[in-house]
C-alpha cells in the first residue's frame, strides 16, 4: 500500500516522483527484487521444505516466521527435545497446508524425516554400518531411529531367541543395513548379522588358544533342562547339568540364571564340530576320590533319602555322595511292593556300606543289613526231615507258599501233594490262610528257599501197599472216572486209578470207548499190570469177560462128564467150541422125520 500523505509532504509530482526512483533503481535492481518476490511466491507451496525462524509458544501451538510476513503453526508435539524450541532458533519444516483464512500449517517432524532419508540415501548403501535408538516395538520386530525409522525384525535382533525383545527399547544399537526400498522409502536393518560377523572373527581366535583344563568365563545365553550354554565371546560352550555340582540337581536354574558371569573348567573341545564342554564341579576335588576311606565296606552310616524310584531308594550321605538301598536289601522278612511303603523322602536313615564302585560312582547300601538275618539259622531251626506246621500265603500254578514263620516262606510242589492223585492246581486240595502240616524236604539258606512236602507225611503206597494190593490177574471192582480218546480211567479206591486202554474194551475193535461204557459206570475189570516206577496200573475188560466164559464152559464140562464117564474128556475152549472139532452122529427125532418127508 502507498501512503499518499508523505508524497505530497515532499512536494514532488508523480512524474517527478517517478523520476528520482527510476534513477536510483536500475534494471539491475528490478531483476533481483522480481527473483526475491518469485522465490518466495514458491516457498509458500503445499509439500515444499522452508527454513523459518521460531517467534514464540501460544500453548501447543509453536509460532514460525517464513519471511515475507508469512506465519506458519507448528505443533509442539513435534520437537522430540522441548528445549529445542527457542525464540530467534531457525528450523526447516514442510508446508503441509495453506486454508482459505491464509493460515499455514507447518511439520517439523516430516521435515526432518525427509531431510534424514535424502542424508541416508546419500551417505550410506546397503551393507553400511549405522548406529541408531530403539524407539518403539512394531508388529513383527523394532523401529530404530537412524535420521529416519528403519526396520528391524524380531528374527535380526540376535543370533538365537530373545525373549522379550521389548527390553532393547531406548537402548543405542548398530546394525547393519539389508535393505534399502527408494520407493516406498523402507530400510530393513540386522543386528543380527553385525553380532554373526564378530562371533565368527571371535570364534577363530578362541578356538585357536582353548585347550583342555583352562579356566574361562562367559555369559549365560540359554537354560535348558539338561544344561546351560554359556557365551565365551565368540562360541558357545554347554555347560551339562551333570557337571554342574558333584551333588544333585533337579534343573540348572538352581545354580545359575540368564546374563550371569561365571567362570567354567573347559573338559572337552571339539575343533572340527566347534563344540566345547564345561564343568562348574570340576573347580573343587571329587569327593568319590577319596569315599572308601570315608565309607568302608561294612561300616554303619547316616544318611538323608532324596528320591525314592520303583526299584529303590536313594540316600545322600554327603554334597556329591549319594548310595542306593535296592528294594531287595530292605528286609529280610518283609515282601516290599515299593520303597515308598517304608521309606519317605528326606527321612534321615542308618545304612549299612554293602560295596562301593569308584569308577561308577555306586555305592550299594543296606538296610536289612542292620538285623540279624532270620536264614542264617534256618538251616539250624529247620533241617530237612522236620515236620511243621504252616498257613497257605499264595497259590500258583505250581504250588503253594507257605508261612512257616514270619520271614521264613516255603514252597510245596504241586508234585509233593499226593503220591496217588494228580492234581491240575493246588487250589483243589488247599486254600488260602488254611493250616497244613508239610515235611522240609529240601533247604537252600543261599536263596532263601525251602521245600516242603505233604504226601512225605507217609509212606508211598507205590513201594509195598499197592503192589501187595494190586496183583497181576486179579479181578478188582472201580468206577469209571474219565473217558479219553485212547482209553478209560478206573477209579479202584480213592486216590488211586488205573488206565483201561481202548484196545482191553473188548475183542471187537471200538472206535470211541464211550461206545462201551460211560462215566460212574462200575466195571470188573482184570489187572494186567502194576508198574511201580512209572507209577500206572493196566487194566483189562475183555480178559474179564474171557474168565467168565471159561468158568461157564468149565461148568458145562462137570455136568457131561458126570452123565456119561464113557465120552473122552476134550478141552474147555473159548467161544463155545468146546469138545472135539469132528461132528458125532446125527440123532432125528420122529417130528424132524415127517419135516423131512
Amino acid at each position: 500500500m502507498v501512503d499518499r500523505n508523505i508524497i505530497s509532504k515532499l512536494g514532488l509530482t508523480a512524474e517527478e516522483l517517478e523520476k528520482q526512483v527510476s534513477e536510483i533503481f536500475t534494471d539491475e535492481h528490478d531483476k533481483l527484487l522480481g527473483e526475491v518476490l518469485d522465490k518466495n511466491v514458491e516457498a509458500l507451496v503445499p509439500g515444499t521444505i522452508v527454513k523459518g525462524r521460531i517467534i514464540t509458544q501460544l500453548g501447543n501451538d509453536v509460532i514460525v516466521e517464513l519471511g515475507l510476513k508469512s506465519e506458519g503453526i507448528v505443533d509442539a508435539s513435534e520437537f522430540d527435545d522441548p528445549s529445542e524450541i527457542q525464540p530467534g532458533r531457525e528450523i526447516e519444516v514442510l508446508l503441509e497446508e495453506v486454508d482459505a483464512e491464509g493460515s499455514i500449517l507447518l511439520s517439523k517432524r516430516k521435515a526432518d524425516r525427509i531431510r534424514g532419508w535424502e542424508h541416508v540415501i546419500t551417505h550410506h548403501k546397503e551393507g553400511d554400518i549405522v548406529k541408531g535408538i530403539v524407539s518403539r516395538r512394531i508388529k513383527g520386530g523394532l523401529l530404530v531411529d537412524i535420521g529416519v525409522p528403519v526396520f528391524l525384525p524380531a528374527s535380526q535382533v540376535d543370533i538365537r531367541k530373545p525373549g522379550d525383545i521389548s527390553r532393547f527399547i531406548g537402548q543405542e544399537i548398530e546394525c547393519k543395513i539389508l535393505k534399502i526400498d527408494t520407493e516406498n522409502h523402507n530400510i530393513v536393518v540386522s543386528r543380527r548379522k553385525i553380532i554373526e560377523e564378530n562371533r565368527q572373527a571371535n570364534k577363530e581366535k578362541l578356538l585357536a588358544e582353548l585347550e583342555v583344563g583352562q579356566l574361562r568365563k562367559g555369559v549365560v545365553k540359554n537354560i535348558a533342562d539338561f544344561g546351560v550354554f554359556i557365551d565365551l565371546g565368540g562360541l558357545d560352550g554347554l555347560l551339562h547339568i551333570s557337571d554342574m555340582s558333584w551333588g544333585r540337581i533337579s534343573h540348572p536354574s538352581e545354580m545359575v540364571q540368564m546374563d550371569q558371569e561365571i567362570e567354567c573348567v573347559v573338559i572337552g573341545i571339539d575343533r572340527q564340530a566347534e563344540k566345547v564342554s564345561l564343568g562348574l564341579k570340576q573347580k573343587t576335588p571329587s569327593p568319590w576320590e577319596t569315599v572308601a576311606q570315608r565309607y568302608p565296606v561294612g561300616s554303619r552310616v547316616k544318611g538323608t533319602v532324596v528320591n525314592i524310584m520303583n526299584y529303590g531308594a536313594f540316600v545322600r550321605l554327603e554334597e556329591g555322595v549319594e548310595g542306593l538301598i535296592h528294594i531287595s536289601e530292605m528286609s529280610w522278612t518283609k515282601r516290599i511292593a515299593h520303597p515308598a511303603d517304608i521309606l519317605q523322602v528326606g527321612q534321615e536313615v542308618e545304612v549299612a556300606v554293602l560295596d562301593i564302585n569308584k569308577d561308577k560312582q555306586e555305592i550299594s547300601l543296606g538296610l536289612k543289613q542292620l538285623e540279624t538275618n532270620p536264614w542264617s539259622i534256618a538251616g539250624q531251626k529247620y533241617p530237612v526231615g522236620t515236620i511243621v506246621t504252616t498257613k497257605v500265603t499264595s497259590l500258583t500254578n505250581y504250588g503253594a507258599f507257605v508261612e512257616i514263620e514270619p520271614g521264613i516262606d516255603g514252597l510245596i510242589h504241586i508234585s509233593d501233594l499226593s503220591w496217588t492223585k494228580k492234581y491240575n492246581h493246588p487250589g483243589e486240595c488247599l486254600q488260602k490262610g488254611q493250616e497244613v502240616k508239610c515235611v522240609v524236604l529240601e533247604m537252600d539258606e543261599e536263596k532263601h528257599r525251602i521245600s516242603l512236602g505233604v504226601k512225605q507225611l507217609t509212606e508211598d503206597p507205590w513201594v509195598r501197599a499197592i503192589p501187595e494190593k494190586y496183583i497181576p490177574g486179579q479181578i478188582v471192582r472201580g468206577v469209571v472216572t474219565k473217558l479219553t480218546n485212547f482209553g478209560v480211567f478206573v477209579e479202584l479206591e480213592p486216590d488211586l486209578e488205573g488206565l483201561l486202554h481202548i484196545s482191553e474194551l473188548s475183542d471187537e475193535k471200538v472206535e470211541s470207548p464211550q461206545d462201551v461204557v460211560k462215566i460212574g459206570d462200575v466195571l470188573e475189570v482184570k489187572i494186567l499190570r502194576v508198574d511201580t516206577e512209572a507209577r500206572k496200573i493196566g487194566l483189562s475188560l475183555r480178559r474179564v469177560r474171557w474168565a467168565a466164559e471159561d468158568q461157564a464152559a468149565s461148568a458145562g464140562g462137570e455136568e457131561k462128564k458126570s452123565a456119561s464117564e464113557s465120552k473122552p474128556e476134550t478141552p474147555t475152549r473159548r467161544g463155545g467150541l468146546d469138545g472135539t472139532l469132528m461132528p458125532g452122529p446125527m440123532k432125528i427125532s420122529p417130528e424132524n422125520k415127517q419135516e423131512n418127508a
